[in-house]
């Protein structure tokens, strides 16, 4: 029985298996070894600073303890030669690529680049030893857990324990940059801030309401109401576009009222059709599905598509889906891409919410990437701003 969570996680990285990799990457065996322990500490470190997030630690445990990372793939994954090392086609291997995903989501370039800079690797071949390294980690958790029957807060608990031990596996500066301070950090330094700048508040609210008053007299009143009529004929023609309405009777017996057109009808088909095999190209846009402007927040509105997508995958209980979000090219590309990723995670975690097992659950922002519309029009950068999901099992 292993003494630590580190020791059991590093004792897999050894020099068999980093030659294995070495030789795929052309690299030293020392140089992909110290890649190796720096992807896998950046992996624990990511988990013991998010372990404390709604829905994470559910998430994380239930690809550590899925069935597909079992002892006897863990041990093909390590002792295989060539590409077998990587888990490419595995279950393993997908395991592991969610696994990655939850921890860094949008961030996984930056944690690659941080570990080829100490490495000595180039940021491609970093992310290479990345992907590879996480079902190697993940195996590894899966074999700790088991062998010391940890829960999934007796897991985190240990692994926060020896977060400090991992340091001296990271690149200098890494380790603040897997996440925001720790909330109870952040708590103290809000509380602090506002007690500084309490005396403010008055000023500000003051200046608001004067700002509030003029507009209210000088607005023109006919280009708002025209704004209004067209908001909802908009939303009217949004809506008549996803055809009739139809009642339908899933399999365990729950009745949707679902368009023509929509989303829940696409899916339905596409999980139905046993010629249609899971195609990493096959998205499915959400239709009915509205956020706060500029922010992640799900509008009310939202609940019902909500409702339906969870209910289709609780009839359908083998359907592991993810998550993309998507903005135009408006703005700062970092911050498109956050506010993808944010709102692509608060889909999933509203699905986590309604009963959805997070292992069958994962999520990421693309920011401006992939448009499907021409981001020159409005309309265009309108069908750009979209949540859209994708089957990976079935």
């Amino acid at each position: 029985m292993a003494a630590s969570i580190v020791e059991s996680v590093m004792s897999f990285l050894g020099p068999q298996v980093a030659g294995q990799v070495a030789s795929q990457l052309g690299e030293s065996t020392e140089t992909v070894q110290r890649g190796l322990q720096a992807s896998s500490a950046a992996m624990l470190s990511g988990i013991a600073a998010k372990a404390d997030e709604p829905g994470f630690l559910s998430q994380i445990f239930g690809l550590i303890t899925n069935p597909a990372n079992s002892a006897g793939a863990l041990s093909s994954l390590t002792s295989g030669l060539g590409s077998p090392v990587t888990g490419a086609g595995s279950p393993l291997g997908e395991l592991g690529s969610r696994f990655l995903s939850s921890i860094f989501g949008a961030r996984q370039s930056t944690i690659a680049d941080a570990i080829g800079q100490t490495s000595g690797l180039p940021s491609s071949k970093a992310m290479s030893l990345l992907t590879m390294a996480a079902p190697l980690v993940l195996g590894a958790l899966g074999n700790h857990v088991r062998e010391n029957g940890l829960s999934a807060s007796g897991l985190a608990n240990s692994i926060k324990s020896e977060a400090s031990g991992l340091q001296r596996f990271l690149p200098a500066g890494l380790l603040s940059s897997l996440t925001a301070a720790p909330a109870y950090v952040a708590n103290q330094t809000a509380k602090a801030a506002g007690a500084a700048n309490r005396w403010l508040w008055p000023v500000i609210l003051l200046a608001i309401l004067l700002l509030g008053v003029l507009w209210f007299f000088n607005r023109a009143k006919a280009p708002v109401t025209e704004t209004v009529q067209n908001a909802a004929n908009s939303a009217s023609s949004a809506v008549s576009a996803l055809g009739d309405f139809f009642k339908t009777k899933l399999p365990n017996g729950v009745e949707l009222n679902i368009p023509q057109f929509g989303i829940e009808n696409k899916l339905l088909t596409f999980i139905q059709d046993t010629s249609k095999p899971v195609d990493p190209n096959t998205w499915f846009n959400f239709d009915r599905l509205l956020f706060d402007t500029g922010k992640a927040t799900l509008q009310p509105s939202s609940q019902e598509q909500l409702d339906n997508i969870a209910n289709i995958l609780k009839a359908y209980p083998n359907v592991h889906v993810k998550i993309g979000g998507y903005t135009d090219n408006t703005g700062d590309p970092s911050a498109n891409m956050t506010l993808s990723s944010e709102r692509a995670k608060n889909v999933m975690d509203a699905l986590v919410s309604s009963g959805i097992d997070p292992s069958r659950l994962t999520s990421e922002g693309y920011g401006d990437q992939y448009p499907v519309g021409d981001n020159s029009t409005e309309e265009g950068r309108a069908k750009n701003r979209r949540i859209a999901l994708r089957v990976t099992e079935k």
